[in-house]
């Protein structure tokens, strides 16, 4: 009786052995799938400190806009425009003005421009306004 219950055991054995072998494939294939995803974000934490630095530096090349004097009144400066400049450059007065500009659907009127800004719409306001 014990010589029949060798063979059995033999092909529990070997049936286990095939599922652990199967499982050992499998393990091993979602461990290499996994050093591949952290490999790839390795590489993209690279490129996103690269970025971010590369941002820092053109954000501290760009001068601020600095006060000047205009018929003996102060005024901010606004930088030259150069190509992909962003206006986050300009004084924030000029970011509002920008900002009515841009929820308008066509032509602006120095007008529309003053009451999007909460200002007085009197031909003395509209023009010191427009002069700036």
């Amino acid at each position: 009786m014990a010589q029949d219950a060798e063979p059995d055991l033999r092909e529990l054995i070997t049936a286990r052995r095939a599922e652990l072998d199967l499982q050992a494939e499998k393990l091993s294939q979602q461990l290499q799938e996994v050093r591949e995803e952290l490999e790839e974000l390795a590489v993209a934490e690279r490129v996103a400190r690269r970025l971010a630095e590369q941002l820092r530096v053109e954000r501290e090349a760009v001068p601020a806009p600095a006060a000047g004097q205009v018929a003996g009144r102060a005024v901010l400066l606004v930088p030259p425009r150069e190509r992909g400049m962003d206006e986050a450059v300009l004084p924030a007065d000029y970011q509002r003005i920008m900002d009515v500009v841009r929820r308008a659907e066509g032509p602006v009127m120095v007008r529309q421009v003053c009451a999007g800004l909460g200002m007085s719409t009197e031909p003395a306001r509209s023009e010191a306004l427009r002069a700036s």
